[in-house]
């Protein structure tokens, strides 16, 4: 799969490095970007091969979302939602993987994503019940990225009994029953974050892709917390690559094995081990770049917003009290209680 990955790294640097101070002056990743991807067969990266897809194993994805996020953040990460639902329709319906996955693999349809708010702790955010051969949807999703880039979105809804969760395939069009509501965010604004308000939505019965307990979800979170990590790796390689030789390039190194090498209990302060290093690459960056990083379109600048941006993003309650003890403030006994983590 090496090949793979000197594919992405030459995207990145030919294309999504060079265009992204535009990206983000501009609140938009251009339609060019996202065929590049697919024209790479990247949208088909965890996709199955007889589908069209590539079959990529987790190393090699991760490595691939790493070189293009040391490219363009904003690109990579609407680029990043369509992976996860490649494989959900793979393992799918027949008739629904029929329809869909070799359109999906080859990037003619892309989609995006709307999971955690069905599992987070208390009442369920988003609920679905069946109505005749409709699949009704009701409720609020904060974060649901690419919204003006995807045709369908994959919805997490509890069900009626509030111990299964549903995954649903929406089509991305708003309209009465579906509303999406820009987010304004301090970097990452082209990767067109909405919040979804879905009221009374009806979808055909045959978009439902799957379900699984409630319970058996959140045992299995943790073991998806790596995948992520690549982002702020992704930000870590950019500053090394753009300071030149340095102690980040061992530090790199290290926080990669680190998270390749954690098992559920260890991701949390992988993933926010490799958060903070991003942070401290980006100032880092900042203060070696000097006054002009603060210049509009400057790429320190922007890694530094960027960095910020994954200080939170991916998080749980676990990674978040271990970057208030990495980043300093009162140590994790003496912080104030998080609220209930994002996305």
């Amino acid at each position: 799969m090496t090949d793979l990955i000197d594919r992405a790294r030459r995207l990145a640097a030919d294309l999504l490095l060079p265009a992204a101070g535009q990206v983000d002056a501009t609140g938009v990743v251009p339609a060019g970007h996202l065929d590049a991807l697919a024209a790479a067969g990247l949208h088909g990266l965890t996709g199955p091969p007889d589908a069209g897809g590539l079959g990529a194993d987790p190393a090699t994805v991760h490595a691939v979302v790493e070189e293009l996020a040391a490219g363009d953040l904003a690109t990579t990460f609407v680029w990043l939602q369509h992976l996860g639902v490649v494989p959900q329709v793979a393992a799918g319906p027949a008739a629904l993987r029929d329809e869909l996955l070799a359109d999906l693999c080859a990037g003619r349809r892309r989609a995006g994503v709307a999971l955690q708010a069905a599992t987070r702790p208390g009442p369920a955010a988003v609920r679905v019940r069946t109505d005749g051969d409709e699949l009704v949807l009701d409720g609020d999703v904060p974060w649901v990225t690419g919204w003006r880039y995807v045709d369908l979105v994959l919805v997490a809804a509890r069900t009626t009994d509030d111990a299964t969760v549903a995954y649903v395939l929406v089509d991305a069009v708003a309209g009465p029953t579906l509303t999406a509501v820009g987010q304004r965010l301090v970097a990452l604004t082209a990767s067109d974050t909405v919040e979804l308000a879905l009221r009374g939505h009806r979808v055909p019965a045959g978009r439902l892709v799957g379900t699984v307990p409630l319970a058996e979800l959140r045992a299995g979170d943790p073991a998806g917390l790596r995948g992520n990590g690549s982002l702020a790796l992704g930000l870590v390689s950019r500053c090394a690559r753009l300071l030149g030789p340095s102690p980040l390039d061992a530090e790199l190194t290290a926080a990669r094995d680190r998270l390749d090498a954690a098992g559920p209990e260890g991701l949390p302060g992988a993933r926010a081990a490799a958060s903070a290093l991003a942070h401290r690459a980006a100032g880092l960056l900042v203060a070696s770049t000097g006054s002009r990083a603060v210049l509009a379109g400057a790429d320190a600048g922007r890694t530094a917003r960027e960095a910020l941006f994954l200080l939170v993003f991916g998080s749980r309650p676990a990674i978040r009290t271990e970057l208030v003890t990495l980043l300093g403030e009162r140590g994790a006994a003496g912080a104030p209680a998080p609220p209930s983590a994002s996305r």
